[in-house]
């Protein structure tokens, strides 16, 4: 049993499973009825108040403006983004909700020059993303984007340690040795670095995605369902690291999710539908976001 640091017994603490908006309903959860309050790992208090105000920068990383995306022509046009307008802040996590086809992953695609928008504006770290040319938006997603997505997309011939070296590789960087112990020790996955990703359970091969992703510190995470092929308590530990990544070092953290479980760690959470921005949830807790989605349907 993980013991709370505020008890003197490991028999002190019980095992819990959601009893704040920031539970991952993760069996590594416990309750101390010392101080009444919930722990994760027996280390983070989870109803202490977050430092995301102290981070947050108040300027916006992303900026999008008048956003549309059109697919096919004539008949089979298709509306996918509707005039879009959105800040997104550094230094905070927000997430993006929406049933499928509703565009959240549409306009995350246009944010970073994946899909080129029809119309409207782009700016991302401070460059005009709707006016960067294929060789420049290449650079721009290597040096201030990183990705996290629900396949992992590991490379199945390198190791832990190679795959989330491997984007300062192809740029020909070299990653800062500080950084890597930090963020691997972070997540735990310090003895599993010489491992393949078919040595590695489901949950160790995201936590490897997470690294690669936040080693380098880039400007902007994108996490594209990054839980959903994880179990309850691989989970936990995915959605700890990236909360953590925006308490502790101030990441910015762009998340696609379909559940409110998973949504409710985050700072704001934006609603999609039919290609248009639909309500915005500022610390919102697992109920608010179900209530907002049931307006939406």
């Amino acid at each position: 049993m993980v013991r709370c640091p505020e008890s003197e017994s490991a028999g002190g603490c019980e095992p819990i499973f959601a009893i704040t908006r920031r539970s991952f309903f993760c069996s590594r959860f416990v309750h101390c009825p010392l101080n009444n309050r919930a722990y994760y790992g027996g280390m983070t208090p989870l109803d202490a108040p977050r430092n995301t105000r102290e981070t947050s920068t108040n300027r916006p990383i992303i900026s999008v403006r008048g956003l549309t995306k059109i697919f096919g022509r004539g008949d089979a046009k298709v509306h996918a983004l509707r005039g879009v307008d959105l800040d997104i802040e550094e230094g905070q996590l927000t997430a993006i909700m929406g049933p499928s086809g509703s565009g959240k992953s549409t306009l995350m695609h246009c944010v970073v020059g994946l899909e080129k928008a029809s119309s409207g504006t782009i700016e991302l770290a401070g460059q005009r993303v709707d006016e960067l040319d294929e060789k420049a938006l290449t650079a721009l997603r290597r040096d201030h984007v990183g990705f996290i997505f629900q396949s992992f997309n590991l490379v199945p011939t390198l190791n832990a340690r190679e795959n989330i070296e491997l984007p300062a590789t192809i740029a020909g960087n070299k990653v800062d040795g500080a950084a890597f112990t930090k963020v691997v020790n972070s997540l735990g996955i310090e003895d599993r670095l010489d491992h393949r990703p078919s040595e590695l359970s489901g949950g160790q091969q995201q936590r490897v995605a997470c690294a690669r992703a936040m080693v380098s510190a880039p400007a902007v995470v994108l996490a594209d369902e990054p839980t959903g092929n994880l179990d309850s308590v691989a989970t936990g530990q995915v959605l700890e690291f990236l909360r953590t990544s925006v308490d502790t070092d101030g990441q910015t953290v762009v998340m696609v999710k379909h559940d409110s479980d998973s949504a409710a760690i985050a700072d704001r959470v934006i609603f999609i539908g039919d290609g248009q921005i639909v309500g915005e949830l500022i610390d919102p807790t697992k109920e608010e976001i179900l209530d907002q989605l049931k307006v939406g349907d």
